[in-house]
C-alpha cells in the first residue's frame, strides 16, 4: 500500500485497545502517519457518549437503530480528516453515517491496536462487515 498521509481513528476507552462498540466508546486514539513513517497520536474524547444502565442501554440502543443522525454527526465531529475508523463493531445507522461523511469504517476483531494499526498500514487489516448491527 503507497501511503503519503493518513489520518486513520480508533475507537477506544483506554488508547490501548479496540472497543467493541462504537457507540459506546468514550474516545478516539487519531493516528497521523507520513510518507517518512512518522506517526502522531492523539487522544480525544468521543461526544455524544454515555453510560447507561440496563433500562437506559435500551433505550439508547432503540434511538441508535432508528437513525438517531444528529448523534452520530455529533460522535463523528473529531474524525475530521480520516479516512477510516476502526472499531470492533457498530450499528447500522453510524455505518451508514460515516460512510456519508467520507470515512470508511473499518469493523475488526482485533483489539490491540498497535496490532491493527500495523496490519491497516500493510493493506491487511480485515473488515468485519457480519459484525453490524
Amino acid at each position: 500500500m503507497e501511503l503519503s498521509k493518513v489520518r486513520v481513528a480508533f475507537v477506544t476507552d483506554d488508547g490501548k485497545s479496540i472497543c467493541r462498540h462504537f457507540g459506546r466508546a468514550r474516545y478516539f486514539l487519531i493516528v497521523d502517519y507520513d510518507k517518512e513513517g512518522k506517526i502522531k497520536k492523539e487522544v480525544v474524547s468521543k461526544s455524544g457518549c454515555q453510560s447507561h444502565s440496563e433500562k437506559g442501554h435500551d433505550l439508547l440502543e432503540e434511538k441508535v437503530h432508528l437513525g438517531n443522525d444528529e448523534r452520530h454527526e455529533k460522535m463523528s465531529e473529531p474524525l475530521e480528516g480520516c479516512s477510516a475508523i476502526i472499531s470492533g463493531g457498530m450499528g447500522m445507522g453510524a455505518f451508514k453515517s460515516l460512510m456519508l461523511k467520507g470515512i470508511s469504517p473499518i469493523i475488526t476483531e482485533e483489539e490491540d491496536i498497535e496490532e491493527a494499526l500495523k496490519d491497516y498500514l500493510e493493506g491487511k487489516l480485515e473488515n468485519h462487515l457480519e459484525l453490524l448491527h
